[in-house]
């Protein structure tokens, strides 16, 4: 990926004003941000503080974030589709194939639960569960989530699903016969050379992450360097739905890749071998748009943009995406050869803030017009 952001803060200076603004309105602490276009990094930049304490450390282009939801398509979502290639997975058999657990006598339903349901959030699991509060270890949390009760008929509704990934996340790690980690970690992040991105950061490395939030119920401590969502943290930091970390340049390298998939490369290619990773006839199948259920936005774990959408009003419909709980976010735009990255840590102090909401669409259209301008 070719660099090319010496006139960043010129070419960029309407968005980048606004992450400042948001920053001086405490809509968030920092942000760091990467946007790539035809194969180049054009803009590689921070923002802020740790924290809203300017005497708190400076972010700088390879600070880590707690990338949240964003798991689910970088390590989760790209794990499915190797093992899809390799003739693991199939996207039509049952879960409970897989995960036996699942099987619930009471209610047949649960049998006909495919994988690509639980990639599509069409499995009827409900969106979120705070199984924390009544599990301790991994073991009993994992057994809560496989026997949550479905909430509509499997196929029929699209619904956002945090369950749905947990156990996705599980039945993968048995097809491969390896944890969620150690498999991204040899087969996605060390091919696509993204060195800063990792499960369960180091002690070492903690001090020098932004954190999240002040924990005053459940951990009881501020959280920093771990990860926020505490199904996630009880799961041991390791889950298909949330627990990675990874800085802009590490996200905008992962895009250049599905962005040579996506865009009909003959090949996506690891850049030190040159073999191939990924097929863009993979990526193609699990990043378009499903046209069932009727209402649905998603793809196979991705999202794409829909009306109105966190990724402004400029992304293409040839575009997938998704967001992070604790203020990241990941677009990519196939026809624009375009993809942005926003990484923040709007949790903090603590989750009641919602200005992100307004901050992202409006940074997203501002790069977007900034790009078509120059």
């Amino acid at each position: 990926m070719l660099r090319s952001y010496d006139d960043q803060d010129k070419i960029f200076s309407a968005p980048f004003l606004i992450l400042c603004e948001a920053i001086a309105a405490r809509a968030l602490p920092a942000a760091s941000i990467a946007v790539t276009r035809q194969g180049a990094l054009v803009a590689l930049r921070s923002f802020g503080h740790f924290t809203y304490d300017l005497s708190s450390p400076a972010v700088t282009p390879s600070t880590l974030f707690d990338l949240a939801s964003v798991t689910k398509v970088v390590a989760t979502t790209t794990k499915a589709m190797i093992l899809y290639e390799r003739g693991l997975l199939d996207l039509d058999a049952p879960v409970v194939g897989i995960i036996p657990e699942f099987h619930s006598q009471s209610d047949p339903r649960r049998d006909s639960v495919t994988f690509g349901m639980l990639l599509g959030h069409t499995s009827g699991l409900p969106a979120y569960e705070k199984l924390f509060l009544k599990a301790q270890t991994r073991d009993e949390l994992l057994h809560a989530a496989f026997g949550m009760p479905l909430t509509a008929e499997p196929g029929a509704r699209a619904e956002y699903s945090d369950i749905g990934f947990i156990v996705l996340g599980v039945a993968l790690e048995r097809l491969a016969e390896e944890l969620l980690d150690r498999f991204c970690q040899r087969e996605i992040f060390g091919p696509l050379a993204m060195t800063h991105t990792t499960f369960n950061p180091p002690a070492e490395m903690r001090p020098h992450i932004p954190p999240t939030v002040d924990d005053r119920g459940f951990r009881k401590r501020i959280i920093q360097g771990e990860v926020q969502d505490e199904n996630a943290y009880v799961l041991g930091g390791v889950a298909g739905h949330a627990g990675l970390f990874s800085n802009a340049e590490d996200l905008a390298r992962f895009a250049h890749f599905m962005l040579q998939c996506g865009t009909g490369a003959t090949a996506c290619e690891r850049p030190e071998s040159q073999r191939a990773i990924l097929r863009p006839e993979t990526v193609a199948l699990f990043t378009r748009r499903q046209s069932a259920p009727a209402e649905t936005s998603r793809a196979l774990g991705w999202d794409t943009p829909s009306i109105p959408s966190q990724s402004g009003r400029y992304f293409s419909p040839m575009s997938l995406g998704h967001l992070g709980y604790t203020g990241t976010s990941l677009w990519i735009d196939l026809e624009r050869h375009l993809s942005i990255t926003l990484l923040t840590n709007r949790t903090w102090p603590d989750c009641a803030n919602q200005a992100i909401k307004e901050v992202r669409p409006r940074f997203h259209d501002a790069v977007i017009e900034a790009i078509e301008n120059s």
